[in-house]
């Protein structure tokens, strides 16, 4: 079982990204806000790895182990915060630093549920 690991919380009219203090220093980055109206889409992900693109730049990786950190490519900009092969939660933004944010979760649809107010249903759009 995964200890302590990022969590995502709306308050009012924004999306926040936790990280816990060591992944701060893995990912070489503070606690990521964006506005709820950036958010594109949600989605639960059986398989964060194959979600991670482009290459790590700054941060933390051993593959099938971790991955956090700033990951970039042709596409822009994803935040990453992966540990182990469990499920997760990919955040897709508009006209914000990140275009992306994988993380891993314990319980992907029960974040869907508590941010969205409703089920998932695969690709959850926020607005």
């Amino acid at each position: 079982m995964l200890g302590a690991m990022a969590e995502l919380q709306a308050t009012g009219d924004h999306l926040t990204l936790h990280l816990t203090a060591a992944e701060h220093l893995e990912g070489v980055h503070g606690d990521i806000v964006v506005p709820m109206s950036s958010i594109r889409a949600m989605r639960a992900s059986d398989d964060l790895w194959a979600e991670l693109r482009g290459i790590r730049a700054p941060g933390t990786g051993i593959p099938g182990v971790i991955a956090v950190g700033t990951r970039r490519g042709p596409f822009g900009k994803d935040f990453a915060v992966v540990h182990g092969k469990g499920p997760g939660v990919v955040v897709e933004l508009d006209g914000e630093e990140f275009d992306r944010l994988v993380l891993t979760v314990a319980d992907p649809e029960g974040v869907l549920v508590e941010l969205t107010g409703g089920p998932p249903s695969g690709g959850e759009r926020i607005r």
